[in-house]
């Protein structure tokens, strides 16, 4: 058995090199013995996949082993996103295998265990799991048979609870969706079709090569979206990642709106329009824009290390109005504790028109709003190993002449250190692999001036 990284969004690797039927089959046995033990060979399993490479093939092995083990289980018909899957979990009170990469290059494949909350396991479930994986024993108390389970239907009647369709309908913009080779086609445009919401399409095909790119909407790999946008007038776009739990916006003028203005956008709409009320939770890389706007709204401001699974247990634990991430992951009250790309790229269109102005315009009110514009940026550094990484840390969190004066330093999943004027750096190793990834937010000169010292300090310390 190779070594198995089972973390945050359960195990990822290179397909037939790390992710091989030899570790599928050592994880699906290890969340086997865990659901068993913890709720009994009768909790139902429900399995998904997205367009990858042997997802569905994967998928079907991972049901057969559950079946042999004794469990019932469901096993999508065809490719499906991570939050549709996570939401039957809670739906069903079943547990859940989605077989996705997510973001990762198309070599890539993963799998992910989903409790049923509907949302990450917990470090709590994922070490209980791991523990497993020696463990060669498993009894079997009852013939495992396949079930068939609605899996849309469930999610589709979810969403008219939480977003306002006939207000959707009234939208004087041009939508586009790019599909970008991903899950949320076949699920996203249909919403779009059901409502009688005017639309155009682009990339709506399954491809396990994604066109060529990457499954990431981001703007390096949403350039033809970007491109078509500013060919038209009084159009936005809208795309999801791999397997449909991140999202991707593109505003009017076809630039890229940043996940941390989508989500003081969204605060803003849910609290005026939508009435919710609740705490706003950010992970640790999250801008100081949404603290200073929390502080404006009179919210409180939940801050959790970097992953979804610590927002998800912010939200399982408090009244949260929006969970959010600066990669581009969202959730809402009176969602599951997952994060959503389909039901933040609706949360858009919502917000627009309620508000019945352009995307840009909202993103200039939440500027003035706030009174500061912030700019963010990554520097990555890969070393031969941990043991160097973790030197080169060491020495970082030493350094003392900062070109700006320290407000704040503190560790959280990473070092974060905030300065007077709202600027930060955050200094975080990768859990998989030696990679280092210093985060840094600033408005834009002091931006540069930062990234610049960081480079140096972290050269010198090489």
């Amino acid at each position: 058995m190779a070594n198995i990284s089972f973390g945050t969004d359960g195990f990822r690797g290179i397909l037939n090199e790390d992710f091989t039927k030899e570790n599928v089959e050592t994880i699906v046995k290890a969340c086997a013995k865990y659901i068993k033990e913890t709720y009994g060979s009768c909790k139902q399993i429900i399995i998904g996949y997205d367009p990858r490479n042997e997802a569905d093939i994967y998928a079907k092995f991972a049901a057969e082993l559950l079946i042999k083990y004794g469990f019932e289980v469901a096993l999508s018909k065809k490719v499906i996103p991570t939050p549709m899957i996570a939401f039957a979990a809670k739906h069903y009170n079943a547990c859940a295998f989605m077989f996705t990469a997510s973001h990762n290059p198309p070599e890539y494949l993963g799998v992910k265990f989903i409790p049923d909350y509907g949302g990450p396991a917990t470090t709590e479930i994922t070490d209980k799991i791991t523990r497993y994986f020696d463990d060669n024993n498993f009894s079997v108390d009852k013939e495992g048979k396949y079930v068939n389970l609605p899996l849309e239907e469930p999610y589709f009647e979810h969403l008219k609870k939480l977003i306002d369709f006939e207000k959707i309908q009234k939208i004087k913009r041009n939508i586009i969706f790019d599909g970008l080779y991903s899950a949320t086609i076949g699920y996203f445009d249909k919403i779009l079709e059901e409502y009688n919401i005017p639309f155009e399409k682009m990339n709506c095909k399954h491809d396990p090569m994604f066109g060529g790119g990457m499954p990431d909407p981001k703007p390096k790999y949403l350039k033809d979206l970007i491109e078509k946008i500013k060919s038209q007038t009084n159009t936005i776009g809208l795309a999801n990642d791999g397997d449909g739990d991140r999202y991707g916006v593109i505003n009017e003028n076809g630039e890229y709106v940043t996940p941390n203005e989508i989500m003081g956008i969204l605060l803003k709409h849910l609290i005026k329009n939508k009435h919710l009320k609740g705490d706003l939770a950010i992970t640790v890389a999250g801008s100081s824009m949404l603290k200073i706007l929390a502080e404006k709204l009179k919210i409180k401001v939940i801050e959790t290390p970097v992953g979804f699974k610590w927002l998800g247990e912010a939200m399982m634990k408090n009244t949260v109005i929006i969970a959010g991430e600066d990669s581009g992951g969202l959730s809402i009250s009176g969602h599951i504790p997952e994060k959503d790309g389909i039901l933040a790229n609706l949360l858009v269109l919502e917000a627009i028109a309620y508000e019945n102005k352009p995307l840009i315009e909202l993103q200039k009110e939440l500027r003035e709003f706030v009174g500061v514009e912030f700019k963010q940026d990554r520097l990555d550094f890969k070393f031969a190993d941990k043991n160097a990484m973790n030197k080169v840390i060491e020495k970082i969190e030493k350094i003392n002449d900062y070109p700006l004066k320290i407000k704040e330093a503190k560790h959280l999943g990473g070092l974060k250190v905030i300065f007077e004027n709202e600027a930060w750096i955050l200094v975080r190793p990768s859990g998989t692999e030696p990679l280092l990834r210093i985060y840094l937010e600033a408005e834009e000169k002091t931006l540069s001036d930062l990234k610049t010292f960081m480079a140096n300090k972290v050269q010198a310390f090489l």
